[in-house]
């Protein structure tokens, strides 16, 4: 089996395992929306029950001996449990699209390298004599399409690169584009810029850039924004 029929093979079953990912997302999905209802629920009923029962003296004002029920707090740990669980599985779909990336990659390499290997043997074969400028004509242009994208790890983006790459120097390109492991990583996800983002107004936030769709967002917000985990540290601080 040649490679390309090997790709072609993998590449058959890819729809399906990402379908079934998808499908187990949006079960969970459906699941923690469904606990933080019932969890915004019971926190408003405690609260207020919490209310009158200072209001009648029941309940010390102190905010220090005041907490919700194991009941809540078991609920938001569940809902965290499943949030972990989504960007796991977020992160298994990701790799495995980016894994045919890089087998297309390899393929597309090889096939230039296969055709350049023809276009030099045939110049030899018409004109021996001009052999050697054959060659280096080839080899610049190879060079000239080398660096021609930065790849992202995303396959949307590799695949508008590879296109634009082949329109512009179909039978020359290089492409040879490993993950630069320099290249610094962002957001919740841990992985690198891509779309858009959205920085934290929290100048001493550990993460600082964060994608649209890790945090919910489709446009950039109005006013000062801060990530769920300094916008958590800010609630705190003023509760104290």
């Amino acid at each position: 089996m040649s490679f390309l029929d090997e790709f072609q093979a993998n590449l058959e079953s890819l729809p399906n395992i990402l379908q079934k990912k998808y499908a187990l997302l949006r079960d969970l999905d459906k699941s923690l929306q469904e606990i933080q209802r019932q969890n915004e629920q019971r926190c408003e009923q405690e609260i207020e029950d919490i209310k009158r029962g200072v209001k009648v003296g029941n309940i010390t004002p102190d905010t220090s001996l005041i907490r919700f029920s194991d009941e809540t707090l078991d609920e938001q740990k569940h809902s965290i449990r499943i949030a972990d669980e989504k960007v796991a599985l977020a992160v298994q779909a990701y790799d495995l699209v980016d894994a045919h990336i890089q087998q297309l990659d390899q393929y597309l390499k090889k096939f230039d390298e296969e055709l350049r290997r023809e276009r030099e043997n045939a110049a030899a074969t018409a004109s021996p004599g001009s052999s050697v400028d054959g060659s280096a004509k080839s080899g610049r242009g190879g060079e000239s399409g080398r660096g021609g994208r930065k790849k992202t790890r995303l396959a949307t983006a590799a695949a508008e690169a590879t296109t634009a790459a082949t329109s512009a120097n179909p039978t020359g390109m290089e492409l040879d584009c490993p993950v630069d492991p320099n290249e610094p990583t962002y957001c919740f996800c841990q992985q690198v810029s891509y779309g858009e983002m959205v920085a934290c107004d929290n100048p001493h936030c550990n993460i600082e850039w964060f994608h649209f769709g890790c945090v919910g967002l489709k446009e950039q917000p109005k006013g000062k924004w801060y990530c769920s985990e300094c916008a958590a540290l800010r609630t705190r601080r003023k509760g104290r």
